[in-house]
């Protein structure tokens, strides 16, 4: 009973029942074949995040640990992610500018204020929120994002100096420095990027005829960037890649994250609040996305809230142990996967694995070309490009092709800290702008049923005495004066309306605003020798009708059906 109870907050706990041989065996395999593929990425974010490359491996260790003990998911991989490492860049370099305070702390801090914000939001069950921002705009920004990582990345690659965190910037920066390209540099890493396409393409096929399993070729074939980062490391200490300056890694400390709380004032927290709150947002809603996803193909369930709290202890433990935020990863979550990670058991072996790595493997890395890393960040963040959602949403929904178009504009032309606030601009104006225009159609009877359908779209029946409204959706303060304007152009172009039906068969729920408006709607009709009727209302908003005066006032009636009210009437 104590363990039930316990696994609520902590549910890695639930695991312990049935844990056995056969579920250990697994979970250590998928961790160490997602601590192989965890370690580049590491490096590459901390250093897309402008942060050195042991950065990476903190933010790998105890973050993802912390989700192993507190997520629901069972295979959800938490650390460095691309969107959010740009995200962070741009918002530690705007806070570092003046030099009041150093690039390390304010990245640990800027984790532990989006991890604050990310448990408050769980403390109080407000999972739901990611209902709100738009996946069509959701899907622009992170389009958006990846394009201007792989710009920005552009410069590891050519080995020029190059700034910017916009499009224009970072292009024309890129082309003012284009003469210093240095040639083994871009060798280096056109090499990479073309091994780790044809990887993607072929790799599994050639795996296959060589004997092994669809689901271990698969696997072999996710992890071309360790290979890609092996051989590399090879070719740079056998052919001294730093004296033909090319940029390496260079020298990581070895050892495990140091366990700091990281400088606080008032100022740094005003500045760095708006920017982890986007992070929080952006990250759980991409965590949540991966995760439910995954869940739905084991027939698994996630808990929205308990996401959140996992999601915000990770940060703060990431902020607590000099990291930078973190979210969910979905190419290392879906290795996980794959791998057949049964529980987050296999989090906590990858953790353990990375800091074996920090410890014995530092020197190793030493060599490493910062252009591998570009590479290896390029070839992930162009696989989020998806410029179909401009033909889908043009196609489907003219707002929302404004919106993600908007969203993709600001965040290329004007940098991701205006794209997130567009992005989340333009989902809650979506909102606003259908939750004040619902569908409202004028009904006629479909001939020889009991059916009642929209007169401008079937062969319907009806009379001059009687119009009937069908509401499909809520009835709010926000909208209500959209049926009211329906009703008096209704009666204005048939004098000879004796009867106004409003069918709630589709409506939940009515406010305080939307009933003053019906009440005065009901009154006018009078006036107008014109009686107001409902029908097909449903229980919780007849309930909420019953506590009014409105039921008493109405001049008509309440009917069962709207076969019964057109019959009757």
């Amino acid at each position: 009973m104590v363990i039930q109870q316990l696994s609520r907050w902590f549910p890695i706990l639930a695991t312990f029942q049935s844990y056995d041989r056969h579920t250990f065996n697994r979970d250590l395999l998928a961790a160490a074949i997602v601590t192989v593929l965890l370690i580049p990425q590491s490096l590459a974010y901390a250093l897309l995040a402008g942060l050195p490359a042991e950065v990476g491996l903190y933010a790998s260790m105890v973050p993802l640990a912390v989700y192993g003990i507190f997520g629901s998911s069972s295979t959800l991989s938490v650390g460095p992610v691309a969107v959010i490492s740009l995200m962070s860049a741009a918002a530690l370099g705007e806070v570092t500018a003046s030099g009041e305070v150093d690039y390390l702390s304010a990245a640990a801090a800027l984790a532990l204020l989006s991890g604050g914000i990310l448990l408050l939001l769980g403390a109080l069950r407000l999972g739901m929120l990611a209902n709100f921002l738009s996946h069509p705009v959701i899907s622009g920004f992170i389009t958006a994002s990846a394009l201007l990582i792989a710009l920005s990345q552009l410069r590891h690659l050519l080995g020029v100096p190059a700034s910017g965190d916009t499009a224009p910037e970072l292009l024309l920066s890129l082309w003012q420095n284009v003469q210093n390209v240095n040639s083994l540099t871009l060798l280096t890493g056109l090499g990479v990027v073309i091994f780790l396409y044809s990887s993607r393409a072929f790799a599994a096929g050639f795996l296959e005829k060589l004997g092994l399993s669809h689901r271990s070729a698969a696997l072999l074939g996710k992890a071309a960037p360790v290979l890609g980062v092996l051989v590399t490391i090879a070719l740079s200490f056998s052919m001294d890649f730093e004296v033909h300056a090319v940029a390496l890694v260079g020298a990581i400390p070895a050892g495990l994250p140091p366990l700091t709380m990281p400088h606080f004032s008032l100022p740094l927290l005003q500045t760095l609040f708006v920017p982890a709150l986007m992070i929080a947002i952006i990250g759980y809603v991409e965590s949540i996305s991966v995760a439910k996803t995954l869940a739905a193909k084991r027939r698994q369930r996630v808990d929205s809230n308990q996401e959140l709290v996992a999601l915000g202890m990770a940060n703060i433990s990431a902020g607590l142990s000099g990291g930078f935020p973190v979210s969910g990863g979905f190419s290392r979550s879906v290795v996980n996967d794959a791998a057949g990670a049964q529980t987050q058991f296999a989090s906590l072996f990858a953790a353990l694995g990375i800091a074996l790595a920090a410890l014995f493997l530092t020197p190793v890395l030493y060599y490493l070309p910062k252009t591998t890393l570009a590479a290896t960040i390029i070839v992930a963040v162009l696989s989020l490009v998806d410029f179909s959602i401009l033909r889908k949403t043009w196609h489907f929904s003219k707002a929302d092709f404004i919106a993600v178009t908007l969203t993709i504009a600001v965040t290329l032309l004007m940098g991701v800290e205006p794209g997130v606030a567009c992005g989340v601009g333009a989902s809650l104006l979506l909102f606003i702008y259908r939750a004040s225009k619902p569908h409202i159609a004028e009904v006629g009877l479909v001939e020889g049923t009991e059916h009642f359908r929209n007169i401008h779209r079937h062969q319907v029946k009806t009379v001059p005495e009687i119009l009937t409204f069908r509401v499909d959706g809520r009835l709010i303060f926000s909208n209500i004066g959209v049926l009211e304007d329906r009703i008096y152009t209704g009666l204005a172009n048939n004098p000879q309306v004796k009867h106004v039906i409003l069918m709630c068969s589709a409506v939940n729920e009515i406010d305080w605003s939307a009933l003053e408006i019906l009440e005065s709607i009901n009154a006018n009709l009078l006036d107008r020798g014109v009686h107001f009727h409902l029908s097909e209302v449903k229980g919780p908003v007849m309930d909420c009708l019953e506590k009014s005066s409105f039921l008493h006032k109405l001049s008509g009636r309440v009917f069962l059906s709207q076969y019964q009210a057109f019959t009757s009437l």
